[in-house]
């Protein structure tokens, strides 16, 4: 009798049509609704969250990657008169701009992880993001144009009206319960009569 301490395990059908589909040129898949709604719920999540870090740290201090000055040197030295408080659109989508952009980019490629995966980029560096306001653009544009605006001090806009929003808001919740103290102290002259005593 004959016995092998290695079983064959069958492949599930499964994995083969993951395989399969792998395989696949990616123009065989069109438009796909699922993979283009989590994408954009990527994309949001990390519009948020750096919304929330230049809003609650002073921009200019932020590291974003670990090869900043790397990328801020190489975005200076290409695109030295770009104007990054208000992008123009056609400065990065038209066809002499992607001309212009596409070995900027490919210059990260393996230095910066997923360079070219798709995010969400403001327009007006002192605004939101809103539809308005928002454009897509490959990772490492987003980081160029963003570590530019954080350096030359462009986010400060966002930082500094974050900060001042929330100082009115302590001051508010201050004067409501100075007012709330003064509410106090008025009944607590009025449980005074007029000879001085307090009354019981």
């Amino acid at each position: 009798m004959e016995s092998t301490s290695e079983r064959e395990e069958p492949v599930s059908g499964e994995l083969v049509s993951v395989a399969h589909a792998l395989s696949l040129p990616a123009e065989s898949y069109g438009n796909d609704p699922d993979i283009e709604m989590a994408w954009a719920m990527r994309a949001m999540q990390h519009a948020e969250v750096y919304y929330k870090l230049i809003s609650s740290v002073d921009p200019q201090y932020l590291k974003l990657t670990k090869v900043d000055d790397q990328i801020y040197s190489e975005f200076r030295k290409n695109f030295e008169k770009l104007r990054i408080d208000v992008l123009d659109p056609e400065e990065l989508k038209s066809v002499s701009a992607k001309e212009k952009w596409r070995p900027f980019c490919l210059k990260f490629d393996g230095v910066i992880e997923d360079f070219n995966y798709g995010t969400l980029l403001r327009l007006d560096c002192s605004q939101g993001y809103t539809e308005e306001n928002t454009i897509f653009a490959p990772r490492i544009q987003f980081f160029a144009i963003e570590i530019a605006r954080n350096r030359e001090g462009h986010n400060k806009a966002v930082y500094n009206s974050v900060q001042n929003e929330e100082g009115e808001k302590g001051a508010n919740r201050g004067a409501k319960e100075n007012n709330k103290g003064g509410e106090k102290e008025k009944e607590a002259n009025e449980g005074i009569n007029k000879s001085g005593e307090t009354s019981m």
